[in-house]
């Protein structure tokens, strides 16, 4: 096939002359044959080939490279099996030889090894051998001086950590004084570095608490008054919604106090929290609140006391009222604080039996229930309503906003003891 490609190139290339290319094609051929034909020798196949038809000069060359592909195609397949065979031979031969050498390795290694923990255990058991005998041959006074020192030792490291202990108070009392020259100059001074971020910390942590503090309140507001687990509870303003209560003594009074929590939802000029009254006379008790003031009037409107500014609505306060025929003297307290006292109001006067007591609304009319003002109308909560025969004493009056505020019970009206009924969609509630 080489020949071939030379012949083929010089044959056909620029720089071969001219005159060549007019060459002799049966001189050509008849070369070309020759050599063909004494590379394949003839046989009887291609003799009966010849016959049936004659070969051409490059069917001829074609036979020729077809057998040399076909020759290099045996060699090459020769020499990947020589080569396979040779290489699991050797593959074999080293595989061997790792195992020896590894078994030969772990041996050394183990001799070398165990030489070794033999050398350390004598020279381990020299040493201990040479340190007894070092310490028997010690003298008394040598161990005693041994002693003196290690005492003189630990006192020196007392007196050192004394020392250290010492100057970490002071360090602290320092820090502590600075800190507290830095929180009064905090507002008028100019914070820069760490002191910046200090006060910035400082003011974030008092915004958190201030939230945290008013959440808790928050909370705190939708709970009962302490002691108490009921409530009465008046949904909206209405003149159908109202609460009757039934004492089961007499209400012939000369001195009387009243106590309760309320929570009120909506105060107007005038929201009754509970009033008493007669045929004769509608208003002979009635405490109600006006805007933030709380109201206690007995006989008529005219004789009242009057404390500004201690209700706020959606929050629980406990309401207390006392009144005496002698000297006509009234008071109001607010969370077991006396907040308005006088005289003079309603002297000699007694309180007449048969009347009609009720809870949020007042007696204006000739029965229960009638002629009621939808204005006039309590809204929210009430608890722990109560009313005695007499003026309790200011640490009675105190223990009133007490964890037993609830357990505490009037002898004319005691919470959870008299009856007490709920209209027109006023209802008891437990737990809120």
């Amino acid at each position: 096939m080489l020949s071939f490609v030379i012949l083929f190139f010089a044959f056909w290339s620029p720089a071969f002359p001219q005159n060549h290319y007019e060459y002799d094609d049966d001189l050509f051929f008849l070369n070309f044959d020759n050599e063909v034909e004494s590379v394949i020798p003839a046989t009887e196949e291609t003799i009966s080939c010849d016959c049936q038809r004659e070969h051409t000069e490059w069917d001829k060359l074609f036979i020729m490279l077809e057998n040399s592909q076909m020759k290099e195609n045996m060699l090459l397949q020769s020499l990947d099996e020589i080569l396979k065979v040779e290489l699991q031979t050797l593959r074999g031969e080293i595989l061997q030889f790792v195992e020896n050498f590894a078994g030969m390795c772990s041996s050394y290694i183990e001799k070398a090894v165990s030489r070794f923990s033999s050398q350390v255990d004598q020279m381990l058991a020299k040493s201990r051998g040479e340190s007894e005998d070092l310490l028997g041959t010690l003298h008394e006074s040598k161990r005693e001086k041994i002693l003196r020192e290690i005492l003189q030792l630990s006192q020196n490291l007392s007196s050192r950590l004394s020392h250290l202990e010492h100057v970490w108070q002071r360090t602290a009392e320092v820090d502590a004084q600075q800190r507290s020259i830095l929180e009064k100059d905090r507002v008028g001074s100019v914070a820069n570095g760490d002191d910046f971020i200090l006060k910035s910390l400082w003011q974030e942590l008092q915004e958190t608490k201030a939230e945290l503090k008013e959440s808790q309140k928050k909370t705190t507001q939708r709970l009962l008054p302490a002691g108490c687990e009921t409530a009465l509870l008046f949904p909206m303003r209405s003149k159908k919604i109202f609460v009757s209560v039934h004492p089961a003594s007499e209400m012939v009074l000369s001195s009387f106090t009243i106590c309760t929590w309320v929570k009120v939802t909506e105060m107007l000029d005038k929201t009754i929290v509970f009033s008493y009254g007669t045929k004769r006379n509608p208003y002979e008790i009635q405490l109600y609140l006006s805007y933030d003031s709380a109201v206690l009037a007995v006989g008529s409107d005219l004789n009242k006391v009057t404390a500004s500014g201690v209700i706020s609505t959606g929050q629980w306060t406990h309401l207390c009222g006392t009144w005496s025929t002698v000297n006509g003297s009234i008071s109001l307290w607010i969370n077991g604080k006396v907040v308005q006292t006088t005289s003079e109001i309603a002297e000699g006067y007694t309180i007449p039996d048969g009347g009609i007591l009720q809870v949020g609304q007042e007696k204006n009319g000739c029965c229960v229930g009638g002629g009621f003002n939808e204005s006039l109308a309590f809204s929210g909560k009430i608890t722990g309503f109560n009313i005695w025969n007499r003026v309790l004493s200011d640490k009675e009056i105190t223990r009133q906003t007490g964890e037993e505020s609830c357990n505490s019970r009037g002898n004319v009206v005691g919470w959870g003891v008299t009856e007490v009924l709920p209209h027109g969609g006023a209802q008891y509630i437990f737990g809120h």
